[in-house]
């Protein structure tokens, strides 16, 4: 990997400039009202209010440092702040990325018991496993994350740059952790989502009964396997192509027109996957029929309490 190619910082900067600055405002206030409603409106706590609560707090998270990037961009590539906060920013983007990745399979996990073992689903599905499944979710991907850490500022043409690895080895480091990421942080949960949403589908087309209740159950199952699949296909799944094809090339020492192609797919591909803190509200909103309702009548004389939905 001695080969160094000049890359056209223009279309970069500008493409993480647009998208930063929709999906921060987006991202954090939506995130913020559903944590707000899963905190302060939801008196009977669940397994999945658990999961989406932890879904939430990592997208509000990640919103936070959006605008320490922005000023990144905006300034052409000068980092004005501290080291340490600037491997922060890259450790927390990774940390949202695969923690709504185990997250959301946890989510389609916890719906498979529901649909397809509703007998066993109370003895199964509790709120304490449920904790410490999101507790261990944070401590392993914390953990894997650890050597993003490594990377801070370094100094090119005059200026102290983030988030772009500045030598050798740290691209050898990105190239070792993409293959672990992709393993457990994209295809194995996306093969139990798939298996879980196969399971689900068979058995809603098999027992289909009238009844609103049963129909409710399909609706939000349905709408569950649509928002999920959707942020894995748009959001997990073409960064994570582009991420490999492009850390190959570097390993492999692809010619520089090729290299730059890549990294405008990879620019493109990364911003569709920080858009995924936009995405994961539509979740909250198909999952419980009364998401919205519980916020906007809060204060009314009848305070709603979602415990029916939210089971």
């Amino acid at each position: 990997m001695n080969q160094t190619c000049e890359e056209s910082e223009d279309f970069k900067y500008l493409a993480y400039k647009v998208t930063y600055s929709v999906v921060f405002p987006i991202g954090f206030i939506s995130n913020s009202v559903a944590l707000f409603v899963f905190l302060r409106l939801t008196p009977k706590k669940t397994a999945n209010t658990v999961f989406m609560t932890n879904l939430a707090i990592s997208d509000v998270g990640f919103s936070l440092t959006l605008p320490f990037r922005l000023v990144y961009y905006f300034r052409g590539g000068q980092w004005d702040f501290p080291d340490w906060f600037c491997r922060w920013c890259v450790f927390s983007f990774y940390v949202n990325l695969y923690t709504s990745v185990l997250f959301l399979t946890g989510l389609s996990v916890l719906r498979y018991i529901a649909v397809v073992h509703p007998i066993r689903n109370k003895s199964l599905v509790t709120v304490w496993r449920a904790r410490i499944s999101c507790f261990a979710i944070w401590i392993f991907v914390a953990c894997s994350s650890m050597p993003f850490l490594m990377t801070g500022t370094t100094e090119r043409h005059n200026k102290m740059r983030c988030f772009e690895p500045g030598n050798n080895k740290s691209w050898n480091r990105i190239y070792s952790l993409n293959y672990v990421g992709v393993s457990f942080g994209f295809v194995i949960p996306f093969i139990i989502i798939l298996v879980c949403y196969g399971c689900i589908i068979c058995k809603l087309i098999k027992g289909r009964k009238i009844g609103n209740r049963r129909g409710n159950t399909r609706r939000r199952s349905v709408y569950l396997i649509a928002v999920v699949l959707s942020t894995f296909l748009l959001c997990f799944l073409p960064y994570h192509v582009a991420r490999t094809v492009h850390l190959y090339a570097k390993v492999l020492n692809e010619s520089c027109p090729v290299i730059e192609l890549l990294v405008k797919i990879l620019v493109i591909s990364l911003c569709m996957a920080a858009s995924n803190s936009c995405f994961n509200p539509l979740l909250y909103y198909f999952h419980f029929g009364c998401f919205s309702l519980s916020f906007f009548f809060k204060f009314s004389t009848k305070r709603l309490t979602c415990e029916r939905c939210c089971a």
